[in-house]
């Protein structure tokens, strides 16, 4: 028990030594710590094949294998990452509005630090460096608790990142593993309320609703994602083959992945026959409700569940509908809010979609696979919260900041 509290006390102190750090400082941090990454790849690699062996053989599947896996590319990736976000504006300081009030006195809406945030994560080694580069960009102390199953990737990735950002002038406690890999250092870590402001669950949907419904910490919601594309009537269609097949195939274990595949009955007959051509190809097995089947013999039929379902894997649920209305009704009932696409040439129809949806993202005439932080310019991140208070979206830097508001005067007193 006294473990995880003391890391989080050692955050709470470094947390206020962190607020007034100044850019150059933060940014000097970051840079070391991406040629940290750099200079200790052997020993992050030879961590984490440990974790994704051991994976393995616990009957781990391909789909999580590929979400812990890491490789020289995917350490270089985070080290990229690391230089990108401290090449961004500092959101800290950043006045949101401002105003001279009718008595004088100057009002400022200022950006600052949300403290300690804490960051409760499945698999991806990867999310330990998005999250430590922003939380130090952004002058908070960061508790990374990631899964049992990337424990030797973890500890090595903190003890290169904390090392040297330590060495570059912040302080001691800044970056930390929240020691322990059972649920209890996890439910020690939700009730640590007035030493963690925050905490961010990122991962699966047992995960989530786990942090969600069990933490006395205040939590920004991430979700899962059981994206859809949407082919309309007015298609371009080789646009559209072109669309589902990078939504669905270029890295199916991640949550931007598309999940479902819905046609307008107009362009279904021409449509589907290049599509499944290509998705097969791909080995994409293919869920289909009746009318689609008829261009698949070999799909399964599609179930409640298979609509719902976030495959993480080659996995596609695909229908047909009759109009525009009948798709965002398909997407409201079943989709989970994360991202959408419609494939279309035909404005008015692109924006009705995009009106008569409530999702985080929508995309018009572009792949699902582009709701992320790093492709949104953000340099990486947090996650990819669905929830519709404070962040919406791919988290960055000022999803990590609230406000102070900063009023000046000049001896003005209420009376």
């Amino acid at each position: 028990m006294s473990e995880v509290l003391d890391v989080a006390r050692g955050a709470k102190a470094a947390a206020g030594l962190m607020a007034p750090l100044t850019r150059q400082v933060k940014d000097a941090a970051l840079l070391a710590m991406a040629d940290a990454l750099e200079a200790q790849v052997e020993a992050i690699l030879a961590a984490n094949a440990e974790d994704v062996e051991t994976g393995r053989a616990a009957g781990t599947s391909e789909a999580l294998l590929d979400r812990l896996a890491l490789d020289r590319g995917r350490v270089t990736a985070m080290a990229d990452g690391l230089r990108h976000v401290a090449t961004l504006p500092d959101p800290v300081g950043e006045v949101v509005r401002g105003s001279r009030l009718p008595n004088g006195l100057e009002l400022r809406q200022v950006r600052v630090p949300l403290g300690v945030v804490g960051i409760v994560y499945e698999a991806r080694p990867n999310v330990t460096a998005d999250a430590a580069g922003l939380c130090v960009k952004s002058g908070n102390a960061v508790l990374l608790r990631g899964s049992a199953s990337a424990y030797r990737s973890n500890t090595v990735l903190v003890d290169v990142l904390a090392g040297a950002a330590t060495a570059a002038g912040l302080p001691v406690d800044a970056v930390q593993l929240v020691p322990g890999t059972d649920r209890d250092s996890v439910q020690e870590l939700m009730n640590a309320r007035g030493l963690v402001d925050v905490l961010i669950p990122r991962g699966g949907a047992g995960l989530i609703e786990a942090v969600v419904t069990g933490s006395t910490v205040p939590v920004i919601e991430t979700g899962v994602g059981n994206c859809t594309v949407y082919v309309d009537r007015h298609a371009d269609l080789d646009k559209a083959v072109a669309i589902i097949v990078d939504a669905k195939t270029t890295r199916p274990s991640v949550c931007n992945a598309a999940e479902t595949l819905l046609v307008h009955e107009a362009v279904a007959a021409e449509f589907l026959p290049m599509a499944v051509k290509a998705l097969q190809d791909k080995g994409v097995r293919l869920h289909a409700d009746p009318r689609a089947s008829a261009y698949d013999p070999s799909a399964v039929p599609v179930t409640d569940q298979d609509w719902a379902a976030e495959y993480l894997s080659l996995d596609l649920a695909v229908g047909v509908v009759d109009s525009l209305e009948e798709a965002v009704a398909h997407i409201r009932r079943w989709g989970s809010g994360h991202t959408e696409a419609i494939v279309t040439r035909d404005v008015d129809e692109a924006h009705r979609f995009v009106r008569s949806l409530d999702s985080a993202a929508v995309m018009v005439n572009a792949s699902t696979r582009f709701t992320d932080g790093s492709e949104f310019g953000f340099g990486a991140e947090i996650g990819i919260s669905t929830q519709k208070l404070h962040a919406r979206g791919p988290m960055g830097l000022p999803e990590l900041t609230s406000t102070t508001y900063v009023v000046t005067g000049d001896g003005h007193v209420r009376g």
